[in-house]
This record gives C-alpha cells, structure tokens and sequence, in this order.
C-alpha cells in the first residue's frame, strides 16, 4: 500500500511542479491549465503519505504554493473607472444583435473583440455611432481582431501584428495617450501559441505610456504566458479568474483584461459564442 502510494504521489507532484515551468518549455503552460485539479490530487496525496518524509514536504510545500497561487487568481480586484469590455464573439455567431445590445447596455469606455469574421464584422458598422474609433486587423475570413473605443484615436496609432495575435491602437484617454489592443492566441503547446506569442510581446514592450490589454489569450492568468503578456504592458491581470470556455465542466479562466492598476472582471453571458463576456473596471494608475 505504501508503495503504491508513493506510486500514485510523484506523478501527480511532477506534472503539478511542472505546471510551473512554463519559462523553461511551453508543455508546462499546458500543464498550468490543469491546475486546479491537480492540486486537489496533490492535496490528497499529501494526506494520503506518511513516508518518505522528504516527498511528503515536498508534496505539501508546492501544494501549498500552488493553492496560494490560484487564491490569488481568484480574489476579487477593486474596481477602477475605465470600463472594458471582451468578448470572442465566435466567427458564425447567430445572434449579433444581442450583442450589440448588450454592449449599448453595458456602455464600456473600450470594446475588445476577436473572432471579428465575414460574418460577424457587420457589428463594428453598428456600433460605429456611440464608438468610433475602430482599428479592425483581418488576418482570415473568421479570425479578425478589433478593437473600439468611445475616446478618440490618435492619429497614425493603429497597429496590426504581422501574424494573428494583436490588434492596438492609441487613444485620448483623460486627457493622456493610452494603448488599448485586443489579443488572440493560438491554443497552447502542442500548438504555436508560444511561438506566436512573442510578437505581440515584442510589440506591446515597445509601446510608451500606459496599455490596457484583453482578449481570448487561451491561457489561464497564472500561466507563464499570461504573466508574459502582462509584463510586457506594465500591468497586472483584472479579479477574479472567471471561466470563459469550461471543458466537460472543467472551468477554463482563459479570457482577461490587463491594466495597469488591475482592476475588477465580471463575467457576461455568452450571447451565441461559445465564450462567455468579460466587463472589467480597471486602473490607469499602478496601485
């Protein structure tokens, strides 16, 4: 029993750790999407041992460290006065002007899209009047990017990536220049969203003055990938990590907004995508 304990311990402990390893091979950022459950896995594991001693404490310090992680993730943000609102609206979706009315409801500063296809990029004429200033990258027929703004644009700011991943553009926010840009990434390892992430990542580091940051990053917000993207803005993720996209009941936090001073995120009804909303109250100022 002892031993098949011991068994059953060390690869629930080595894909947990591994979990943590994303800076060194993109399979750990896979990895980090299993977090939560293996840490209950590991937690009983931890309860489940006696000996050895030394894998015991092992065991129950990275439980630990990782229960800490996602308690943090998941402690709500204080809300702040820029309101922002993603959404992947889902290339064929059906229902657009249940959208479009929702987010006339909810009357965000900014609106961050992906997903902006053949099909669905008729939204952006109809919201033109009350937002603007639009920057619209179509890499496809069904992958574009958007970002909307009810502040205006700075002229000459808008940017594309040369690859799927990035739409951004400069707007007069409060009387300061700020990046707003809407992101969407490949799915993780065994599949390019690493490679494909250090263009944005590269754009966003050259940016000057504050840059708020959404979109579908299919990534949880405690991954390295995540952390990268919000280095790389100068901000940190808006609270909690909601589930955006569950698997088989398995929640999926993989949809954020970043800003400089965090903020608050709440989670909006899928409306016909297969994404649920987000509506985060972020900070400009760092807190």
């Amino acid at each position: 029993m002892r031993y098949l304990a011991i068994g059953a311990a060390i690869p629930v402990f080595a894909l947990l750790l591994a979990g943590f390893l994303g800076f060194l091979h993109p399979a750990g950022d896979s990895l980090a999407l299993l977090r939560l459950p293996l840490t209950a896995l590991a937690a009983i594991a931890v309860l489940v041992l006696r000996r050895p001693r030394r894998l015991r404490a092992g065991g129950a310090a990275l439980t630990g460290l990782s229960v800490a992680s996602l308690a943090i993730a998941h402690c709500p943000g204080a809300p702040g006065p820029i309101t922002v609102y993603q959404r992947n609206l889902w290339f064929a979706n059906p229902d657009l002007a249940a959208i479009a009315a929702e987010i006339r409801h909810r009357d965000p500063d900014i609106v961050l899209l992906q997903e902006v296809s053949d099909h669905t990029v008729g939204l952006l004429d109809t919201l033109r009047a009350d937002w603007p200033a639009q920057t619209f990258c179509r890499f496809s027929g069904w992958s574009g990017i958007a970002v909307l703004s009810r502040h205006p644009m700075i002229a000459g700011s808008a940017q594309c990536s040369d690859w799927r991943g990035l739409a951004a553009m400069q707007i007069a926010l409060g009387g300061r220049p700020v990046w707003v840009g809407s992101v969407h990434l490949f799915w993780p390892w065994p599949h390019d969203q690493a490679k494909q992430r250090a263009k944005p990542v590269a754009r966003i580091d050259r940016m000057e003055g504050p840059v708020i940051l959404g979109g579908d990053f299919n990534m949880v917000p405690w991954s390295h990938g995540v952390r990268a993207l919000a280095r790389a803005a100068g901000g940190s993720v808006a609270r909690p990590a909601l589930s955006t996209r569950p698997v088989r009941g398995m929640p999926l936090p993989i949809d954020h907004v970043i800003a400089p001073g965090g903020g608050s995120a709440t989670r909006l009804p899928r409306q016909g995508s297969d994404h649920f909303g987000l509506l985060a109250r972020v900070h400009l100022a760092q807190r």
